[in-house]
């Protein structure tokens, strides 16, 4: 538990972060997390956060050590794709018991797992997750992983990120110190070259990556690892070779990042492939390390050539768009990397944003907001669901952007909304994708069903008398006998 602390610590005190370095040593230990209010939700908590980062590793066995509903909670909470290996979606707990707890079969029975799982999968390693059970009643899952891997020949990585710890996003950078101090470093690749990079903080959402990772590729740029969208383990291991690397969701990964330039001599860059803007700029940036770490400069010359040709097809593409999405006006309810890169991005085509979500946006991610939008009125850090719910009945926005958990606030106000968090069906990456998002948009604006919502229900219209128009015979005698089944007269039908 005590090693557990320092590495928290270690967290917290972020050097990397332009933020935490503007802190006093007293506020640094505090960490970025804003406390908890008593009876708020926490918004998923340390254990969760690990999860999310690790689990795309496709070929890796991941085995929580808990009582089953620990697993249940967390298991596939995010779209993220796979080009292989299942085994990921295959959930693994050590289901602890009340007996287990009070007999202290705990070390026992996550043995005995790891054990399983070897013999009936063979995958090239697993993860071990402890949760508050099991971290409260003291297993000791180090020592239990390293007998294990000693017994069995194969990599058993404990992540110690019990949910007791802290929020979420701490779990993410706890994931990101197992990796370091278990998995990256520890296999030496025969195959290491000039243009190899890592993408970290990407999840590949919806297959996101495989729009992007083409562009690499045409390049002749080589994706050493992806952490952790569609990953290999072994890919994870061999990390520490690649020349540059760039980072997609630093609130997640920042620490990761900064220790591999700190070890490794690798620089690093925070971009984004949202947008046509962003992902040109990303390109570019890559190259440029590249160059910088030994790469031939005419890589440059390519990039660019690939660049116009690109940003030439997708805005022939986004053309057709623009005179049906021009003025429209949006709000972004999210946070993170999508609460600048995809302002830029909409932006790009005339669209007007209304308002975009700070909440689990970093300092720098703010600073490139109101540099976009040129002031910060447009950023809130909280909106309340009522809030919400005002500002689009009020038709101060045309659609929503936001997540899953906020669409009905949209559909109660009868307001178009698409999800571009991590449980959307499409995926908005690169050019191609910037495309879809536009078309997702347009088709969520123009569906026709809003304006039937909108209009006023049958039983809110007010009857009115008319003149009746001339009926034939059997017109005459069907309305008679709707009158007098009802019990009203001519007079009374009206319509809206």
């Amino acid at each position: 538990m005590s090693s557990l602390r320092a590495k928290i610590q270690d967290v917290f005190n972020e050097p990397a972060c332009e933020q935490n370095r503007g802190k006093d040593a007293k506020a640094r230990k505090k960490g970025c997390s804003k406390p908890l209010t008593p009876g708020a939700a926490a918004g998923g908590c340390a254990f969760d956060g690990a999860k999310i980062v690790l689990q795309p590793i496709t070929d890796v066995a991941h085995l929580i050590h808990a009582p089953l509903a620990c697993e249940g909670n967390s298991w596939d909470n995010r779209g993220a794709a796979s080009s292989g290996p299942t085994l990921w979606r295959t959930s693994f707990t050590t289901d602890l018991t009340e007996l287990d707890v009070v007999m202290g079969q705990g070390e026992r029975k996550l043995f005995k797992a790891i054990r399983e799982i070897k013999e009936a999968y063979g995958p090239p390693a697993i993860f071990v997750y402890p949760t508050c059970v099991t971290a409260l009643i003291g297993d000791d899952i180090n020592a239990v992983c390293k007998r294990a891997a000693e017994k069995f020949g194969l990599p058993v990585v404990p992540v110690n990120a019990p949910g007791f710890v802290g929020s979420k996003n701490l779990g993410n950078k706890l994931a990101g110190e197992a990796l370091l101090e278990h998995v990256i470093g520890t296999v030496e690749p025969d195959d290491a070259g000039p243009y190899d990079i890592n993408i970290l903080g990407e999840f590949n959402l919806s297959g996101e990556f495989w729009l992007v990772k083409p562009l690499l590729d045409r390049l002749g740029i080589r994706v050493r690892a992806c952490i952790p969208g569609d990953a290999r383990y072994f890919d994870i291991a061999c990390a520490h070779r690649a020349r540059a690397a760039m980072m997609v969701c630093s609130t997640a990964l920042i620490n990761l990042a900064r220790k591999m330039e700190q070890r490794w001599d690798i620089p690093f860059f925070e971009g984004s492939f949202y947008g046509i803007t962003d992902t040109s700029e990303a390109l570019r940036q890559i190259s440029q390390l590249l160059v910088k770490k030994g790469a031939d400069p005419e890589i440059l010359g390519r990039t660019e050539a690939l660049i116009e040709e690109e940003e030439a097809i997708a805005w022939k593409k986004l053309a057709a768009y623009r005179p049906r999405l021009e003025g429209k006006r949006v709000l972004l309810n999210t946070g993170g990397v999508k609460s600048w890169s995809v302002v830029h991005a909409l932006m790009e085509i005339g669209i007007e944003i209304v308002g975009t979500s700070v909440k689990k946006s970093t300092f720098e991610d703010k600073e490139r907001i109101k540099q976009i939008l040129k002031d910060d009125n447009h950023m809130f850090q909280q909106m309340a669901p009522r809030e919400l719910y005002a500002m689009l009945s009020e038709h101060k926005a045309d659609i929503m952007l936001s997540g899953g958990r906020t669409q009905f606030i949209a559909l109660k106000a009868k307001t178009p909304w698409l999800d571009i968090n991590q449980e959307r069906q499409h995926p908005y990456a690169g050019y191609d994708g910037m495309v879809e998002l536009v078309r997702q948009i347009d088709l969520a604006i123009h569906n026709p069903i809003w304006r039937q919502v909108r209009e006023p229900a049958p039983w809110d219209c007010q009857p009115e008398v008319r003149e009746q128009l001339p009926r034939t015979k059997s017109e005459t005698a069907t309305l008679h006998a709707v009158q007098e089944f009802a019990g009203t007269t001519a007079d009374d039908l009206g319509e809206c």
